[in-house]
């Protein structure tokens, strides 16, 4: 089985708003989240969800990444925690299914269609 990872950035906040001089900031509430439903749908610990201190994307609001091997890298920027986790687990559903990883724009969550900021080929270790 192949792993699949989530990397959510703990520091990042919405640009639109001013960032909390105290946590908890929007990434740490959308890690919460993920955790939590990401508990239910994927029992069998088949995605992991990795905590970052910072994805370098700081005016971009809540920025996550989703990387597995031989497979592309997703930059997900600007995405709000109240919207954002089940989209992104259902990203994930259409990701794992995908054999190289590359999911049909159409089948996309519409709230992340416009959250896609790249997809980086995967590295080959050839």
């Amino acid at each position: 089985m192949l792993n699949y990872k989530l990397f959510i950035c703990k520091s990042c906040h919405r640009s639109s708003e001013k960032r909390p001089d105290n946590p908890p900031f929007d990434g740490n509430n959308l890690l919460d989240q993920l955790n939590t439903l990401c508990a239910e749908e994927f029992p069998d610990d088949e995605i992991e969800i990795q905590p970052v201190g910072c994805l370098w994307a700081c005016n971009h609001g809540c920025v996550v990444s989703v990387a597995s091997p031989d497979k592309p890298i997703y930059l997900f920027v600007n995405l709000t925690p109240e919207e954002s986790a089940t989209a992104l687990l259902d990203f994930m559903q259409l990701y794992i299914k995908s054999e190289k990883g590359n999911v049909v724009w159409k089948q996309i969550p519409e709230i992340l269609q416009s959250a896609i900021f790249a997809q980086i080929p995967p590295q080959n270790n050839s």
